[in-house]
């Protein structure tokens, strides 16, 4: 089993920046793929972000390409989702997923839930215009 706890979400006005993180634990040695999903209220979860252990380049969403940047610490078994200019339509729950995944497929396969294996608890990030 892989433990994933999220946090760094809050209230931020538009235009301002957060970093989010998750931490791992457990048998991190499983997962070679890590990711963000959002939901906002009466929406499906939607992908962020993800990245490969084998350093290829990191994935986006439409969303969040050029504003959201996804990073690894191996050392500290945590990801990171560096979100700058942020925008109200910005506002869900942040969770953080791992899995396996091929090191070049990862980038088609990482939108599908369904590919996912571990999910942690989400943390809330608040955009005010």
């Amino acid at each position: 089993q892989v433990q994933l706890v999220e946090s760094g979400g809050g209230l931020v006005q538009a235009g301002g920046s957060l970093r989010l993180s998750c931490a791992a634990s457990g048998r991190v040695g499983s997962v070679n793929t890590v990711g963000w999903f959002r939901q906002a209220p009466g929406q499906d979860r939607q992908f962020v972000a993800s990245i490969h252990s084998n350093g290829n380049r990191p994935y986006y969403s439409d969303s969040g390409k050029g504003r959201f940047t996804i990073s690894r610490d191996s050392a500290k078994n945590t990801v990171y989702l560096q979100m700058s200019n942020l925008k109200p339509e910005d506002t869900a729950v942040y969770r953080c997923t791992a899995g396996v995944m091929g090191a070049t497929t990862f980038s088609t396969v990482s939108p599908r839930e369904r590919a996912w294996t571990y999910w942690g608890q989400g943390t809330q990030v608040t955009v005010s215009s």
